[in-house]
């Protein structure tokens, strides 16, 4: 029997305050007002991938960075990799290009700038870099990342580029681009990479496609997920919409445990360490 394929875990470290679909909720002006849990939900997370001897990526918001720079350098400290998230989490699709390599540049910095190491992985909030903006890659590259971990090849009504590769490759800008895993059946992709999807669905799915993944396609997973995913006591939002609430809210208490599971079934690495021979 061959040795078992490492695959990738990530981390998209922000708030649930932060999330995309809440955002007509918490304007970006309110932030500093609103109760932040993310800190207990990465030490617990810290906690759970110290009891499977794992190591991950975490994809840091510099706006989290800044005002928890002490869980930046206990993830440095533990192993870990630390990932830029962009600063203001604002969908790459959603800002004009300057601005949008203005982020990046400054969550690098502040990132490296506290952890003491360089960054050299980035995820577009959202997985928020289709066809409509392929510039951003040019960007991510400019401000010298040197892989990126967004692009989504599925169709969803958020985010997706369904036509993209399924496993990373590389831009003529030298830029790595590192899609989030899918499973292909039935003559389309399918989500295998976590987040949503890995809280609807039974467990059983998951541990299904990551295993295929690896056993038919031969390559490492990268799955992700938030903190804010293993906190059912997080403050909930009734104004949202029915859709937005079922999304964000949807078996939070069984994560976990469905995460301890994952963790148990396969070997996991860092993203820069997985994907580092290409």
């Amino acid at each position: 029997m061959g040795e078992r394929i490492v695959n990738a875990l990530t981390i998209d470290v922000e708030d649930y305050f932060q999330v995309s679909a809440l955002a007509p909720h918490f304007p970006r002006a309110e932030w500093e007002q609103v109760p932040c849990r993310v800190e207990r939900n990465v030490n617990l997370i810290l906690q759970l991938l110290d009891d499977h001897d794992a190591r991950a990526t975490f994809f840091v918001l510099g706006w989290v960075a800044e005002r928890y720079p002490q869980l930046v350098r206990l993830i440095v400290a533990q192993g870990h990799e630390i990932a830029s998230h962009g600063y203001e989490h604002e969908r790459a699709s959603a800002q004009p290009r300057d601005r949008f390599l203005a982020d990046i540049v400054l969550a690098k910095a502040v990132l490296e700038d506290i952890g003491g190491e360089s960054v050299a992985g980035y995820r577009a909030p959202s997985f928020s870099i289709g066809k409509a903006n392929l510039w951003a890659h040019d960007c991510i590259a400019e401000a010298g990342y040197a892989y990126s971990s967004s692009v989504y090849p599925v169709q969803h009504d958020h985010y997706g580029m369904p036509d993209a590769p399924r496993f990373p490759y590389r831009l003529e800008s030298g830029l790595l681009e590192v899609p989030v895993t899918t499973m292909r059946w039935m003559g389309r992709n399918w989500p295998a990479g976590g987040g949503g999807f890995f809280r609807l669905l039974p467990y059983a799915v998951s541990r299904w496609q990551i295993a295929k993944v690896n056993r038919d396609d031969a390559r490492a997973a990268i799955f992700y997920f938030h903190p804010w995913e293993i906190d059912p006591e997080q403050p909930r939002v009734s104004r949202a919409s029915m859709k937005t609430r079922f999304r964000h809210y949807v078996n939070l208490e069984r994560t976990e445990g469905r995460l301890r599971c994952l963790l148990r079934d396969f070997a996991w690495g860092r993203a820069d360490r997985v994907f580092a021979d290409l």
